[in-house]
């Protein structure tokens, strides 16, 4: 995926998510001018390098965490703290 990173508000994605569910470029949705996401269109079957590409991303991010110390349980708890502030 090479496409252009395409940063839009939250209202606004909401109100033309069909159209960016047709695109193939990963939108930042922002809510006051900050990030509070990202969309990352997938292809409808993607392909064995993509696969290969995301497995290496998951790895690098497993090791990552290990590295620092964190768990998947401190994530999950500090995503869903983040969440709640909404």
């Amino acid at each position: 995926m090479t496409e252009t990173l395409i940063r839009v508000g939250v209202r606004e994605f909401r109100e033309e998510l069909a159209k960016y569910l047709e695109s193939r470029s990963p939108v930042a949705i922002t809510r006051h001018g900050r990030t509070v996401g990202y969309y990352i269109p997938a292809e409808p079957e993607p392909d064995e390098a993509e696969l290969e590409a995301l497995k290496r991303a998951v790895a690098r991010l497993e090791g990552l965490l290990a590295e620092r110390g964190i768990s998947e349980e401190e994530i999950l708890r500090e995503f869903r703290t983040r969440r709640a502030r909404r």
